[in-house]
């Protein structure tokens, strides 16, 4: 299990720190849709937490509401939805991007999204109302490998040479397509060429008929805080589309917020 996170630029004195806090959050984030329901030696396998204490700690979080028991097996209530939602309600930056990827939308008829990377996935932070019946993409609060999406790449790219290298050394390349990227040096190269052109398109990398088109979102100081993207299906938009008329339009937006973020 991945615990990379994002760094903290604040430094924090290791005194100040509640390590009990930090193996809680440690257990929550043990569990996803490989892993639903655990006891506590596979919470410990998992966590590197001494059974005895994941034990105590999947019964807190129980106590707690956070998750919930058979007296063997524990599992997630949905009461953990609460801290995510608590993110995307009180974070600036799904607030502030909202209309103006709003307004996006409605010009091109497409959804438009906004994203971060955190350790080895994106997660979807905020997302235009869509312009279509039936819409596709992503909704705030999804999390997808990274390798996967366009967002990935282009994030990646904003990495110096040896956060990349140890970002892909770590990772996990699954493969959910038969264009999945796999290999570990052709994902780099992609990230490189990324780099060279500002932006990135994938094709059916994790679901067949739909590619993505993204650019850095950057803010005034030149730090790539997350990307702006969307998600179309492939017999809508040739690339030769996507790349004459929705990349100008996503450049544009980028750079409208850039001086507000």
């Amino acid at each position: 299990m991945s615990t990379a996170t994002s760094p903290n630029p604040f430094p924090i004195d290791p005194a100040d720190l509640i390590a009990g806090l930090g193996r809680g959050l440690a257990v929550i984030e043990s569990f996803d849709d490989e892993h639903p329901r655990m006891n506590a030696s596979e919470v410990s396998k998992r966590t590197g937490i001494p059974r005895t204490a994941a034990r105590r700690h999947l019964l807190s979080l129980c106590h707690f509401g956070y998750a919930q028991t058979d007296g063997k097996h524990f599992w997630l209530a949905p009461r953990v939805l609460r801290l995510g939602q608590s993110y995307l309600g009180a974070a600036r930056m799904p607030r502030l991007v909202q209309p103006f990827i709003q307004r996006l939308s409605m010009a091109t008829g497409e959804t438009v999204n906004v994203s971060v990377l955190d350790g080895h996935e994106i997660v979807y932070l905020a997302r235009s109302n869509s312009p279509r019946v039936v819409s596709i993409g992503f909704h705030a609060g999804a999390r997808v490998p990274a390798h996967v999406v366009t967002p990935g790449v282009v994030i990646l790219s904003r990495f110096s040479d040896s956060a990349l290298d140890q970002w892909v050394d770590d990772h996990e390349f699954s493969a959910f397509t038969s264009n999945s990227t796999v290999d570990r040096d052709t994902f780099v190269e992609h990230v490189l060429q990324s780099r060279r052109i500002d932006h990135w398109i994938t094709r059916q990398l994790l679901d067949p008929g739909l590619q993505g088109v993204a650019v850095p979102l950057v803010d005034r100081h030149g730090n790539c805080l997350g990307a702006l993207g969307m998600t179309l299906q492939v017999p809508t938009w040739p690339i030769e589309a996507v790349e004459q008329t929705l990349l100008p339009a996503l450049r544009d937006t980028a750079l409208t917020l850039l001086p507000l973020l």
